[in-house]
């Protein structure tokens, strides 16, 4: 998903008729990316999978949605080239193939990302109170969002929690090491759904977890899924802000996954969870492997960072003044200034690749 680009003072400036191409490749791109939200949330991906080839009657039927529109989104995504349609037949009868259906609909898969058009979903329903925070200030909360932006963000992340969390930790001896002691206890900090924690949980089957997330509504989602996993004996959440690890503690190690840079006030956060660990224990953090710094023209993944801190992380963090205002391309170089300002003594990268957009860093104490 990255591609390399040449200096931004070597690419010639795209003419006019370029850029015209250029948008409205990118128009088609949004209104792609707005019929698989359409798709992935009223099931029609689903049935067609589960169900096999299906008129627009039969989807509408089986889903018990208006046919009207099933028939008109089943012929964009032909259009499209998402499904395959079969014209010998009258009515034509629609289709989805095995790849296509394991990035939309398998939730297991390392190469699913069905849930991701919701984000932008749950942004575009608050442009008006985007627009006024660029012009004046402030900005749209995780809450104000819902549940569109919270349950992308879990259910994009989970299969990698699930998959490679416990062989990536098993990996750095110290950690694993450390967490796998009897009677440990871990802190997981702005846990979302709780996929990580209950994915530390299994891994460690002696030590005991406390999760910290400020959103009630994610609490309570962790919480139904800790006891679908059956590791409410050992997990716990908590709504609380990060700056009360403190009161928690103390805390053989500590998480932060995917949120520090949502935060509007890291260092206070850093400083209260640096307090919260026992000697000689540390906090991981993992978050965005963007560049290490700005220059012009980026990879894909730089962009699409760019794309949720215009419309998501930057708006959420600035909600709640005073804010750092971190924004999701949250480089190493801000990490480690924040790392130092919370009276951390080192910043190390963990040797964990191959982690989705991810990053781990070790902040020692």
């Amino acid at each position: 998903m990255t591609e390399t680009l040449k200096p931004a003072a070597d690419r010639p400036a795209p003419s006019a008729d370029e850029f015209a191409e250029r948008l409205f490749t990118s128009t088609l791109a949004t209104a792609e990316t707005m019929s698989v939200y359409l798709g992935e949330r009223l099931g029609w991906y689903r049935c067609l999978s589960e169900s096999g080839p299906l008129t627009a009657d039969g989807l509408a039927q089986r889903t018990e949605t208006d046919a009207r529109y099933a028939r008109e989104w089943l012929e964009m995504q032909s259009a499209f080239g998402i499904l395959d349609a079969d014209l010998t037949t009258q009515p034509p009868t629609f289709a989805i193939s095995p790849g296509v259906a394991e990035v939309l609909i398998d939730t297991s898969s390392l190469s699913y990302l069905g849930a991701l058009p919701r984000m932008f979903a749950a942004s575009a329903r608050h442009l008006p109170e985007l627009l006024d925070a660029y012009r004046h200030g402030g900005g749209v909360s995780w809450e104000t969002l819902g549940a569109d932006a919270r349950e992308c963000q879990a259910d994009l992340n989970r299969p990698w929690f699930d998959a490679r969390l416990a062989p990536a930790l098993a990996g750095v001896t110290h950690l694993h090491e450390q967490l796998s002691r009897p009677g440990a206890r871990v802190a997981d900090v702005g846990f979302g759904a709780g996929h990580s924690t209950i994915a530390l949980a299994r891994a460690y089957p002696e030590a005991t977890f406390v999760g910290l997330d400020v959103d009630a509504a994610s609490v309570a989602m962790a919480q139904a899924n800790a006891a679908a996993a059956g590791v409410t004996e050992r997990v716990t959440f908590l709504v609380a802000d990060g700056d009360e690890a403190a009161g928690h503690g103390p805390f053989d190690a500590a998480f932060a996954f995917e949120c520090l840079h949502d935060m509007p006030r890291p260092v206070e956060v850093l400083t209260a969870v640096r307090g919260s660990l026992a000697p000689g224990a540390s906090l991981i953090v993992m978050d965005e492997a963007v560049s290490e710094e700005f220059a012009g023209p980026a990879d894909d993944l730089d962009k699409i960072m760019y794309g949720f801190s215009l419309l998501v992380c930057l708006p959420d963090s600035m909600s709640s003044p005073p804010s750092a205002a971190t924004g999701t391309v949250f480089r190493s170089s801000i990490l480690r200034q924040y790392a130092q300002d919370a009276g951390y003594t080192g910043v190390e990268v963990l040797p964990i690749e191959d982690f989705s957009f991810f990053r781990f860093y070790e902040l020692t104490t």
